[in-house]
């Protein structure tokens, strides 16, 4: 069997989840970074490059792990040179970007995986399997908390892409799209608010989705002070009011300031997540996020900053999102 050659761009923190998971497969590693990646060829024997043009030539797949607004420039390279896309979420800056990836991946006839990780923790995808046998919830609740990013960095500043709800709060806008369907209006909030299109730190926020076939969705999110250990949680409210399903049951024990979950390279949910990736490449079949799923999200949590300028209610139009799409991609797995 041929080895299977991936190309990360970017070396930052998520690198190391997404080479050991390539690595458990048995994937040759590649990376390029314009900041250089000597730390990450030291630690796991991957080889460097040093132009994005020779990451290409030496790559069947290309994992795009750098800030947000670089996605797109990225993404339409990789896609040009026939190459499939695994790329970080949110797949871009604005729903508008995210949907000239996909067209350009279906119409150069290759992959478009937007990497929402939370699909594939063992605690939702049994959420979603209680979901899908059974009636219909009333509410779901969604949290997620972590130390805030670095001061001064990008994630602040929404210029660039930056802020809690496209960065962090996406994970959750994305699960309950994934668990309650589609979305017919968001209301948000953001304590305290930003200042010139720059995040206080530390800041939390809340979104509340209104979904079609009538479940409340309420996530809430936290970028708190350093130290605050990672945490997120999912509560499935039966119509009736009781607790139909929860998660975590007890608290779990993550290191104070960690913005990623204790996990091991073998049972990674971003080790399962590139396994799934891989195997629908190589059999051209859906994997359970989709790259119309990625332009989704993107395009709730642009409706999610609107209502907290605002200070409104936004209504929401799948029908608006799927008319970005060329006439024949919407629909289309990729």
């Amino acid at each position: 069997m041929t080895q299977l050659r991936i190309g990360l761009i970017g070396a930052g923190g998520i690198a190391s989840v997404h080479i050991a998971g390539w690595q458990q497969q048995g994937a040759h590693v590649s990376v390029y970074s314009r900041s250089g990646a000597a730390h990450l060829v030291q630690q796991y024997g991957i080889t460097e490059v040093a132009t994005l043009a020779e990451l290409l030539a030496a790559s069947d797949m290309v994992s795009i792990l750098t800030p947000t607004t670089t996605h797109h420039e990225y993404a339409m390279a990789a896609i040009a040179a026939g190459k499939d896309v695994i790329c970080e979420k949110p797949l871009a800056e604005n729903t508008q970007r995210a949907a000239e990836m996909l067209n350009a991946a279906h119409a150069a006839r290759v992959r478009l995986f937007p990497a929402h990780v939370v699909r594939f923790f063992p605690e939702y995808v049994a959420a979603k399997a209680q979901l899908s046998d059974g009636p219909l919830p009333a509410v779901l609740h969604l949290s997620r908390s972590s130390a805030a990013p670095a001061a001064g960095s990008w994630f602040f500043d929404e210029s660039l892409g930056g802020g809690i709800v496209p960065d962090q709060m996406i994970h959750d806008i994305d699960q309950a799209l994934w668990l309650a369907g589609d979305v017919q209006r968001v209301f948000a909030v953001q304590n305290p608010p930003s200042v010139d299109g720059i995040l206080p730190r530390p800041v939390n926020a809340r979104i509340v989705l209104m979904h079609g076939n009538g479940v409340l969705s309420r996530l809430s999110g936290e970028w708190g002070p350093d130290g605050l250990p990672f945490s997120t949680s999912i509560t499935v409210e039966a119509p009736d009011g009781s607790t139909s399903y929860s998660w975590p049951e007890s608290e779990v024990a993550n290191a104070p300031g960690d913005y990623l979950p204790a996990q091991s390279p073998a049972s990674s949910p971003y080790t399962l997540q590139i396994a799934e990736f891989a195997a629908a490449r190589a059999s051209g079949q859906p994997s359970r996020v989709s790259a119309f799923d990625g332009v989704m999200a993107v395009a709730l949590a642009e409706a999610a900053a609107a209502s907290i300028k605002s200070g409104e209610p936004v209504e929401f139009s799948v029908a608006a999102v799927a008319a970005l799409l060329d006439g024949d991609t919407a629909g289309v797995e990729l």
